[in-house]
């Protein structure tokens, strides 16, 4: 298997895309012990040989966070350069969405586009990974994410001996689909004290725009 992989995180090295998919990679290099390319579309200089590399590859991972309930728009740029390529070399396509979300159905209907998109480009669609509540795990102790890196990791080495996403991983992955009523109470307990925003008003001091947070810029 000639496979490819394509982070479109705009954090690029510095992303949650890349913490999974070393797990994924870990998990695959144990099977397969080819060396695997991995591209972060978010240098745009090198689109060409991003371009390149997709059509000598025979499987391509796509891995990125959701932004707006859609996908990021270096994401976005190149598939559509994918689109004009003629002719085109059919491949196998699968795609990993990630979110800060908590469930998964936040990313559902980014899924459905990305099935539609690959049969339009006649190409094998193996499918999409959906795992929400991703934010934070490049602060979360060892113990919290270690579930998490074991569940990527054994979905790569299942793709690299199957070619495929294992149904059962990705069905655990996709858990909680919604929140339960319990967790929802919860969050709206946490968010009268100021816990939920916790991560966010930490970045926004980071930036010098905690006090500025409630402008609007564009309004009269």
């Amino acid at each position: 298997m000639k496979l490819v992989v394509f982070n479109g995180s705009p954090r690029r090295k510095k992303s949650n895309s890349k913490i999974l998919m070393e797990q994924f990679l870990k998990g695959y290099n144990e099977i397969q012990k080819d060396d695997v390319p991995l591209y972060y579309l978010a240098s745009m200089k090198r689109m060409n040989e991003y371009v390149d590399a997709f059509q000598h590859a025979q499987t391509v991972l796509f891995i990125f966070p959701l932004y707006t309930d859609s996908m990021p728009g270096v994401v976005k740029f190149f598939i559509e350069k994918i689109s004009e390529l003629k002719p085109f070399n059919t491949k196998n396509i699968g795609f990993i969405v990630q979110s800060g979300f908590p469930e998964a159905h936040h990313s559902t209907y980014l899924e459905r586009y990305l099935e539609k998109w690959t049969r339009r480009i006649q190409s094998t669609y193996l499918g999409t990974v959906i795992r929400g509540g991703v934010e934070g795990i490049q602060i979360q102790p060892r113990s919290w994410t270690r579930k998490l890196f074991r569940a990527f990791y054994e979905l790569g080495k299942g793709f690299a001996d199957s070619g495929s996403f294992h149904p059962d991983i990705v069905a655990r992955l996709r858990k909680p689909y919604m929140l339960s009523a319990p967790r929802r109470l919860s969050f709206r307990f946490m968010a009268l004290i100021g816990l939920t925003n916790y991560y966010w008003n930490m970045k926004l001091k980071e930036h010098h725009a905690y006090d500025i947070r409630f402008d609007r810029p564009y309004m009269d």
